[in-house]
């Protein structure tokens, strides 16, 4: 039985000594052995389950091959398993005082080799086949691949599975029209880049790649992203998303949940709007969207701070003289109880409330004051200079601009004559 992943053999008696550990694991095979007396021949790898003789693990790298052996049975003291899910874990073992901290594993396969090294512990027979203590060969460790480049059709593979340690995938220009399973699996993924395809549709599982930092979906057939996507684990890891070369018109608002995101690409779609609640992207630096069909800002759209910005080639609309006045009085009671719910940050969800007054309450205009309203407001729409928000500013036009139209909501009149100076 052998697992794939990184280890890190920490000597607890390191601290003692006023020494520190590198802390950094190796890429290693770990191989469930039976031991076998030199008195007795050695049995065929593989081939015997765990007998009367103990098992062992043996812990092999690419610089040592033949591999280190430590006993198991009544020799761990405490097994660390927190993490298990993420592919990690720790195994302390009595003689010698080490930790074995393993990392970069598939979360199955590691609960599965611990329940075996657990029944080892106990000495129990493992219900599993046992190899001899025989080196590993070179041809495992690439198994141990991080990064793979596809860039053809023919390259592709068709018969066999993707490394499963790959941090790093890239297939472009392989004709697919949809997201290969496979990689899904792949746990370990930090970047993945399937550009130049003919994808139309995102699978929400995407969402479970917990390690992805980077995703670049360029030129491809989509049409939407997916709010599943935008409440996935996606939300703690995402740094870089291009959706670039794409028929997108528009991102649902939950879009502005991926708040880790620093860098997003948007250029070349069909997008009649921005996510209204975009400022919540408050760790945004670059933002590129030229070539699109936006006729306005939204007004969080000032709450950014980025380095660059590009907005050139949209369809910006020169702002209204006259404003949209939709107020009512008195308040609809289901205005007047969304403002209430929004302002004081009631939870609500789907299992409390009905789901269009989830939408409803997803979609609330956010007043210049910081209140909320619904479908009772103020609309005017002003210029911004792209400055106020941008370090470097691509020209909106080709005539030197680096003004767009935003749009505001106001919750009253007051607030409307509050801000009237801003409107001129």
């Amino acid at each position: 039985m052998k697992l794939h992943c990184e280890v890190e053999v920490i000597s607890r008696h390191l601290p003692a000594l006023g020494l520190r550990n590198r802390g950094k694991g190796v890429r290693a095979v770990l191989t469930l052995c039976q031991q076998t007396p030199k008195s007795h021949p050695q049995p065929p790898a593989g081939g015997e389950r765990g007998g009367p003789h103990p098992a062992c693990l043996l812990i092999s790298t690419l610089k040592d091959k033949r591999g280190t052996r430590y006993e198991l049975k009544e020799n761990i003291e405490q097994f660390f398993t927190k993490f298990v899910d993420e592919g990690k874990a720790t195994v302390r073992l009595k003689a010698p005082p080490v930790d074995i901290c393993l990392s970069k594993a598939t979360s199955s396969s590691l609960k599965g080799f611990l329940s075996a090294v657990r029944l080892a512990h106990r000495g129990c027979d493992v219900e599993v086949p046992l190899s001899t203590l025989i080196p590993v060969k070179t041809s495992e460790f690439e198994k141990l691949k991080t990064k793979m480049v596809i860039t053809s059709k023919k390259d592709y593979p068709l018969s066999k599975n993707f490394p499963y340690s790959l941090e790093h995938l890239q297939t472009s220009y392989c004709g697919l029209v949809r997201v290969d399973m496979r990689m899904l699996c792949l746990k370990n993924l930090r970047k993945l880049d399937l550009s130049h395809n003919h994808i139309k549709k995102l699978p929400a599982t995407i969402g479970d790649l917990i390690h992805l930092q980077e995703l670049n979906l360029s030129d491809n057939h989509l049409e939407s992203f997916s709010v599943a996507l935008c409440q996935s684990t996606l939300q703690k890891s995402l740094r870089i998303l291009d959706l670039s070369k794409n028929k997108i018109k528009a991102l649902p608002v939950q879009f502005c949940q991926l708040r880790e995101l620093t860098d997003l690409k948007l250029d070349d779609n069909e997008l009649i709007r921005f996510p209204f609640k975009i400022g919540q992207l408050t760790n945004l630096r670059f933002l590129s969207a030229a070539q699109n069909k936006l006729p306005f800002l939204p007004s969080e759209f000032k709450n950014l701070s980025l380095e660059y910005l590009d907005l050139f080639g949209n369809t910006f609309e020169q702002p209204k003289v006259l404003p949209v006045i939709m107020l009512q009085t008195p308040l609809t009671l289901l205005e007047s109880s969304a403002r209430t719910i929004l302002h004081n940050r009631i939870p609500y969800g789907s299992h409390i409330i009905p789901f269009h007054l989830c939408q409803d309450l997803d979609t609330a205009k956010t007043c210049i004051c910081g209140r909320f309203c619904l479908s009772c407001f103020i609309q005017g729409t002003t210029t911004m200079n792209l400055h106020s928000v941008a370090h470097t500013v691509v020209l909106v036009d080709n005539m030197g601009g680096t003004e767009a139209p935003v749009i505001s909501y106001f919750c009253s009149l007051g607030c409307y004559i509050n801000s009237c100076d801003m409107l001129k």
